[in-house]
């Protein structure tokens, strides 16, 4: 595998996304009336004194580079959920800047993704994020004095560093975010600003500006880019992968300020260069902290493991990657009092990521050299001599189709290289599935990955089966590879393939292709479609919108030679019959849209299994969907849930306020969503009587984690928890209670599950698992501690021993996560309550639990 694989398509995204990007850059700038004005000069208030709205925040960054035509270009590179502009500001000096476009593909020939030679002249790049946590918003505050600074012809240090680096400016990562913690901040704080920790404008509310517009923190999207910001800026990223990133934020009031040395544990993909490259930027730092006497830490919290952060994502695509935490965010405002005594102003969290900023870009200007030479040496090991035991990575063909071209589009995404084994092969490897080392055929149209290509550290942290943890004392979760979270059955091999070739018409992913077989007539007695991913949902969800009738197989069948398993849809002609040769247009029209296969067959009758006008072959209604939201519901999971209904499989949904649900008709929803969260201050023991009502009259109330934990041991729900190991606290060690104060959060992790990977057995002859063989990969983040559930409930989805697949579990939280209940439902009346206690919607990366989701939503209880 000597080429790079990607497709056509990925190819032709990339370059209209640059000549659009160039086209926009070489526009004319706005006229520069007047000098150059400092961000309070043309604010018209002291920079510090109050928050700036995102416009009036891009409208500074206009003016500053309409004054600077020979120093910097403004490119927008996306648009926000709510339309607000993504913008970078391209800074170099005047040299650089007529030969940016020849500089940018110098780089990418240093990392083996462009063909050519290198520029020896090259200047270093720099990439600056601010505010991809939008209540950490003195970042956009920062970035507009960072400009100024950039601009400034009089800053003789900013211009000579400007000589030996292009820095690349995100003035708001964020602006949806940002824009709805300042809003709600300008509206109610004090004039002048109260300090008391106890004033309003110290209370953000529900669900505060961090998240972006579907409440999915962006800067844990990094690895995933499942949100539009993350794909539009990764887009523009990889165009460019800079040398350095630094990611700006900030933490609790009472903290000061952090920057590198990153705390353990460090993945053990970290280079020794990266490492000692980052100590040395954390000494620029310190040097201009210890100046100012401003306090600072290092070598705490901030860990550098998993790779879904803007400090972690750009190391494992050969930068410095960084993270700097200012002590504030959305608590603190413009000024608040610290628990010390001291006040903490805007002013001053300014000053502190304005340095920090000014620090990078002196350290990347004045090693230069040495960032470019070792960038280039890191992709040229990945080529040549690539890290860890397994040099290739096999996804077999016999997956679904649909998930493996899913895969296959975000290996474009991320720069990396793949292709198809060329011929059968016999071959020893690690198995995802089985989680040991066997034998496997390799087949023509399996994909494969190398190691041995530009992006093999990349590849090495996304497949790896067990990332090597070196202190269990980590920031995120532990395991996270793609197999598993595609859903796919994969092997990690220690040889590479010596025959593989790149993609071709005949060796593709099979397609469970769109449109249908071809039928013997124009009006077939039905359509047959297999239920097994998520463009199987989004086919169902637009033919329900369209008023086709669709039915769902209960159970195994076989017609015309193939094979259904249970949830296959059946849209017979007979009860479209309203519809009449519109009916036809509608099925292949909608299976071209969502992608998928649909079998026009000619007869009821079936060779095997029950005929289409069984029973077993139930009719699915169209569900009225409502979600709660609000104080007591977790914002990221309610935004996990709001997320997958607009923008994966396009299904009308509506959401509910905690505050008022309890005077909803709740008769005018058949599906109920309580996302993960608090609910004991949501619903009365009134209010859960009514909820009860409701189900016995035939609603569906799905409860996921916090809102599974809340319903369990309460009267009528027969989720229970377990009861305390008796036997085990009678034996117990005396002296347990005389632990170390300094172990007490090392001692805590016994009892955390830190996203670890757990095989869950599952029940598919039950809807809830329709489309599922007998087990699934989860990524389980809490301790699951339910009995099964008794007579009336089924359970579907339970732990067993011996499930343990990947990730860091407490030794206390492994003996919960045995014989423990995961997912199920019980009948309540003429309605259905289904648990999930564990969220297969997490992060919206999470591909493998999501049809899992979505037989609760529309097959159970059907």
């Amino acid at each position: 595998m000597t080429k790079f694989f990607s497709s056509p398509l990925s190819w032709m995204l990339g370059f209209l996304l640059l000549t659009s990007v160039a086209s926009y850059a070489q526009l004319p700038a706005a006229p520069a009336e007047g000098p150059l004005l400092t961000p309070s000069q043309f604010l018209g208030y002291p920079l510090g004194s109050r928050f700036t709205p995102h416009a009036q925040m891009l409208r500074y960054v206009a003016h500053v580079v309409a004054h600077t035509p020979n120093g910097m270009r403004l490119q927008q590179y996306g648009s926000t959920y709510e339309h607000r502009p993504l913008e970078v500001v391209q800074v170099a000096s005047t040299a650089n800047l007529q030969r940016l476009d020849a500089i940018r593909q110098s780089n990418l020939r240093r990392a083996g993704l462009a063909e050519g030679a290198t520029d020896a002249a090259q200047p270093g790049i720099v990439w600056l994020s601010y505010n991809v946590h939008g209540n950490e918003a003195v970042s956009s505050e920062a970035v507009m004095q960072v400009l100024y600074d950039l601009a400034n012809p009089q800053d003789q240090q900013m211009q000579q560093w400007l000589q030996n680096t292009v820095v690349l400016v995100d003035p708001c990562v964020n602006p949806d975010g940002h824009d709805r913690y300042v809003d709600w901040y300008n509206r109610v704080a004090g004039q002048p600003a109260n300090a008391s920790p106890y004033a309003w404008e110290h209370r953000e509310p529900w669900p505060g500006g961090r998240p972006n517009h579907y409440y999915f923190d962006l800067n844990r999207d990094w690895a995933w880019q499942t949100q539009q910001e993350s794909r539009q800026r990764i887009a523009l990223y990889t165009q460019w992968l800079p040398q350095v990133h630094a990611d700006f934020h900030e933490m609790g009031v009472d903290n000061p300020y952090y920057f590198s040395p990153a705390a353990k544990p460090f993945h053990e993909d970290i280079t020794k260069w990266q490492r000692q490259m980052q100590d040395a930027i954390g000494d620029y730092n310190r040097q201009v902290f210890d100046k100012n006497n401003w306090l600072y830490f290092t070598r705490e919290v901030y860990d550098l493991f998993a790779p879904t952060y803007g400090d972690t994502w750009p190391s494992f695509n050969g930068a410095i990657g960084m993270t700097y935490e200012q002590g504030g965010s959305g608590r603190a405002g413009v000024r608040i009092a610290r628990a010390e005594g001291d006040t903490l102003t805007l002013t001053q969290r300014i000053s502190h990521h304005h340095a920090a900023s000014r620090a990078t870009i002196q350290a990347a200007a004045e090693r230069h050299d040495k960032l470019l030479s070792e960038f280039q040496q890191y992709f040229t090991d990945g080529r040549t001599k690539p890290r860890g035991v397994y040099k290739t990575f096999v996804m077999t063909g016999s997956s679904d189709p649909a998930q493996l071209r899913a895969l296959t589009e975000y290996l474009e995404r991320q720069q990396i290289q793949y292709g198809y084994a060329s011929r059968r092969a016999r071959v020893r490897g690690y198995s995802y599935d089985t989680g040991k080392e066997e034998v496997m055929e390799v087949q023509p149209r399996d994909v494969v990955i190398s190691m041995y290509q530009p992006k093999s550290t990349l590849v090495k942290v996304l497949f790896e089966p067990q990332p090597a943890l070196e202190d269990s004392l980590t920031y995120d979760i532990t395991a996270w590879a793609l197999p598993y979270s595609f859903g796919l059955k994969g092997y990690a091999l220690k040889s590479q393939l010596s025959e593989v070739s790149s993609k071709s018409p005949e060796q593709k992913i099979p397609q469970r292709a769109t449109g249908t077989s071809e039928p013997t007539t124009d009006k077939p007695y039905a359509y047959l479609s297999r239920w097994t991913n998520q463009h199987d949902v989004q086919f169902l969800s637009q033919l329900l919108q369209a008023k086709v009738k669709v039915r769902v197989a209960e159970k195994a069948f076989e017609a015309a030679g193939q094979q259904y398993a249970p949830g296959t849809l059946v849209i017979t002609r007979a009860g479209n019959e309203s519809m009449g040769p519109k009916l036809d247009q509608v099925v292949r029209a909608q299976a071209d849209s969502a992608g998928v296969a649909v079998q026009a067959v000619q007869t009821g009758f079936s060779t095997t299994g029950s005929d289409l006008g069984s029973s077993s072959v139930r009719y699915v209604g169209q569900p009225t969907v409502g979600v709660l939201a609000g104080e007591g519901v977790s914002s990221g999971a309610f935004g996990e849930v709001w997320h997958f209904f607009e923008q994966q499989i396009h299904y009308p949904l509506t959401v509910l306020g905690t505050s008022y649900i309890n005077s909803v008709p709740l008769q005018k929803f058949d599906v109920l969503i309580l996302p993960d969260g608090n609910y004991s201050d949501v619903y009365s023991d009134h209010g859960l009587e009514a909820l009860k009502t409701w189900v016995r009259a035939g609603g569906k109330l799905i409860a996921l984690e916090g809102a599974a934990r809340f319903l369990a041991d309460k009267k009528d729900f027969l989720l229970k928890t377990k009861p305390a190991d008796s036997a085990a606290t009678k034996k117990s060690d005396p002296y347990q209670q005389l632990r170390r104060y300094a172990d007490a959060e090392r001692t805590q992790l016994q009892e955390q599950v830190q996203g670890s990977v757990y095989r869950v057995q599952l029940d598919n002859t039950h809807p809830l698992a329709f489309g599922y063989g007998s087990s699934y990969f989860a990524l389980v983040r809490n301790p699951l501690n339910y009995r099964f559930l008794s007579d009336g409930g089924w359970n579907v989805g339970v732990l067993k021993k011996n499930s343990y697949a990947a990730g860091f579990t407490g030794v206390q939280a492994r003996r919960q996560l045995v014989d423990t209940f995961v997912l199920g439902t019980q009948e309540m009346g003429r309605g259905q309550v289904v648990y999930m206690a564990d969220n297969p919607l997490f992060r919206a990366f999470w591909q493998g639990g999501k049809l899992l989701f979505s037989n609760a939503v529309f097959l159970v209880g059907q």
